[in-house]
């Protein structure tokens, strides 16, 4: 069964935020890659390369993510509007399922797709307003 996790959204502090939250949480961060480490087919305005493209936070039996907003790549949020609700699917499958139920009237701003990181993934806000991400990891664990 595919689980749960939020996804928050920051316009320039998404590390600052990060490193505040393990001061409180502990724990490691598996994964903090910024917009500078994507492909070259993926151009990034200077100014955003240090920005944070992707950064987790285990804590209990979830996982905190976030990630800076840069143009081109979702815009740049507004307070209340900085979070989506990410599911990690068991299967490809599932993601699609999921994907193709939630977003029924909704807008898709990412389509379901295989990615450069690995993974099945989509983003889209549903009819009421909420922005969800679904991913499937190939290489899970």
């Amino acid at each position: 069964m595919a689980s749960v996790h939020p996804y928050l959204t920051f316009n320039g502090t998404c590390e600052e935020a990060f490193n505040f939250y393990k001061s409180v949480f502990g724990g490691d961060f598996p994964y903090a890659g910024k917009f500078s480490e994507m492909p070259s087919e993926y151009p990034i305005a200077e100014a955003d390369k240090n920005k944070i493209m992707h950064i987790s936070l285990p804590i209990g039996n979830t996982v905190l993510m976030g990630s800076d907003a840069v143009e081109g790549f979702g815009g740049i949020p507004k307070l209340g509007d900085n979070f989506s609700i990410s599911i990690n699917a068991d299967t490809e499958d599932e993601a699609t399922r999921i994907f193709n139920g939630l977003s029924v009237g909704g807008k898709v701003t990412m389509p379901l797709n295989k990615t450069f990181w690995g993974a099945y993934f989509g983003m889209f806000t549903d009819k009421f307003g909420i922005n969800w991400m679904v991913n499937y990891d190939y290489n899970q664990k």
